[in-house]
């Protein structure tokens, strides 16, 4: 398995609610058809919120995941303006060892 990591920084939200790390990994896995599966959430400081993810294929699926939140909005939230989105080839990876994807 490989890991994606969705980066949220609550003071770039119109809704800083944290009901989305339930909301988001849910739709998430709904999109990509389980492709991609919820693989838990770490604070990363007092303002950002990592949400894993692990998958077959970071590389293929991440286009799935900047796709949905390209067209979606979430809790009142346009996640393509305050994401960042983070893979790594390996299982469970920290977050220190995985290379930005979004926004480029």
């Amino acid at each position: 398995m490989q890991t994606i990591i969705v980066l949220l920084n609550a003071e770039m939200m119109t809704n800083p609610d944290l009901d989305i790390r339930y909301t988001l990994p849910e739709r998430i896995e709904e999109y990509t058809n389980n492709q991609v599966k919820d693989n838990g959430y770490d604070y990363l400081s007092n303002t950002k919120l990592g949400l894993w993810f692990e998958t077959d294929n970071a590389v293929n699926n991440v286009e799935k995941i900047i796709q949905l939140i390209n067209t979606e909005r979430f809790l009142e939230n346009d996640l393509s303006k305050v994401a960042e989105i983070y893979i790594s080839d390996e299982e469970c990876a920290l977050f220190e060892d995985c290379r930005k994807i979004f926004p480029i």
